[in-house]
């Protein structure tokens, strides 16, 4: 794996830690007039940051995914335990991007004006679902790592 995981494992760092740091920023927060303060400086950094670690974790997934001879497998009928675990963690990945993709939309067309309260909801809802699925993705990932 090579310098690949090490990559891998500190844009996993800054991922996982973007997301509980926000989270926290969020549920602690409170004050509406403190949160128009804070967001629209610290969101669009955290965005860009967030989507640079995104895209390393993309890169370097497929590459040790490919090193270590499981790329091929995904696509077959293999159903080792390693394979399965790594499905699983390739469509939590999946549906991540996804809630990302959609709250970053919201969250850039919104920034510095009001949110609608359907929104709010969703840009809220996204970000907890994917605060939520790091966890699963984590978990799944310390499994593959241990088969390895």
């Amino acid at each position: 794996m090579g310098i690949f995981i090490h990559i891998h494992l500190i844009a996993a760092i800054a991922w996982i830690g973007g997301s509980i740091f926000m989270f926290v920023l969020g549920v602690s927060m409170r004050d509406k007039e403190k949160q128009k303060q804070v967001y629209p400086h610290i969101g669009p950094i955290f965005g860009y940051f967030e989507l640079v670690s995104l895209f390393i974790l993309i890169i370097t997934g497929i590459v040790m995914t490919s090193n270590n001879g499981l790329l091929h497998l995904l696509f077959t009928n293999d159903n080792s335990l390693i394979v399965e675990t790594l499905r699983k963690k390739l469509w939590i990945v999946l549906v991540m991007i996804i809630a990302t993709v959609v709250h970053f939309i919201i969250a850039f067309r919104t920034n510095n004006s009001e949110r609608t309260k359907l929104q709010n909801f969703i840009s809220r809802g996204s970000s907890l679902l994917i605060f939520f699925l790091n966890l699963f993705v984590l978990h799944y990932a310390i499994m593959i790592r241990s088969m390895l």
